[in-house]
Order: C-alpha cells, then sequence, then structure tokens
C-alpha cells in the first residue's frame, strides 16, 4: 500500500508544470479553465473572459494572502487539472503561476498578455457580477 502512494504522489509531482502562452482562440476553445486573478475594480472595469473564475491573488497595494487564495483555487480546480492564470497584462500570473508551478505542484500556464491581449484578440468577455 506504502508503494502505492508514493507512485501516487510521484506522479502528481512529474506531472506539475508551468508554461507560459498567450490567451488566443485555441486554447480559450479548449475550455481550459481560467482564473482570473485581478482586482474586482479591475474586473468591473473591463470585464471577465467569458466563463472566468475571478479569485483574487494581489489586491490594489500588492498585498496576498497565498492560504486565501488557494482555498478558493483548490475549489475550482481539482488535483493534476491543468489552468490558466489571466491578470492585466501577464507580470502577476508570470510571478504566481511560477511559484505554483514550479513551487506547489500545479499544472498552470500564465496567460501572457493578459485580459489586454485578449481584447485585443477579441476573446469574449462578459461583465463582471459581484458575489452578494
Amino acid at each position: 500500500m506504502k508503494w502505492f502512494f508514493s507512485l501516487l504522489l510521484l506522479t502528481n509531482v512529474m506531472m506539475a508544470d508551468y508554461t507560459a502562452k498567450p490567451l488566443d482562440k485555441k486554447l480559450f476553445d479548449s475550455k481550459i479553465k481560467i482564473i482570473d486573478i485581478r482586482t474586482p475594480g479591475e474586473w468591473q472595469t473591463t470585464g471577465l473572459v467569458k466563463g472566468s473564475i475571478p479569485i483574487m491573488f494581489f489586491d490594489e497595494r500588492g498585498n496576498y494572502n497565498l492560504e486565501a487564495f488557494l482555498g478558493e483555487l483548490n475549489k475550482n480546480i481539482k488535483a493534476g487539472e491543468r489552468f490558466a492564470l489571466l491578470c492585466a497584462t501577464g507580470s502577476r500570473t508570470k510571478i504566481l503561476g511560477t511559484h505554483l508551478g514550479q513551487k506547489m505542484d500545479y499544472n498552470v500556464i500564465s496567460l501572457q498578455g493578459g485580459i489586454q491581449g485578449a481584447i485585443a484578440k477579441k476573446i469574449p468577455l462578459e461583465p463582471y457580477k459581484p458575489k452578494s
């Protein structure tokens, strides 16, 4: 039984990955989960990529709560599931994505160009609706 759990752990570590790529129509159409880590003010200003999941990481002052973020992330992402991170331009997702992929064994894509790139490529957006 111990060998099974060791194999499972090793498989999870071997599957963890970090990559960076632009959000394009092909990636959007793949239905990969997109986690938007911007602030509520940013979501309100531009809207969200259609179907994305808003989970703020850095607040307006640059502070963050990794434990709270991971709690919300893990409610939306299954263990080993590949997902993408989106911010305004790709800077914040590069920082967070590198950490999640290389240090915490998540399978993450950092979306280069962020929401600005998505808007330029005419990726479908939807209004942000705060939870009541």
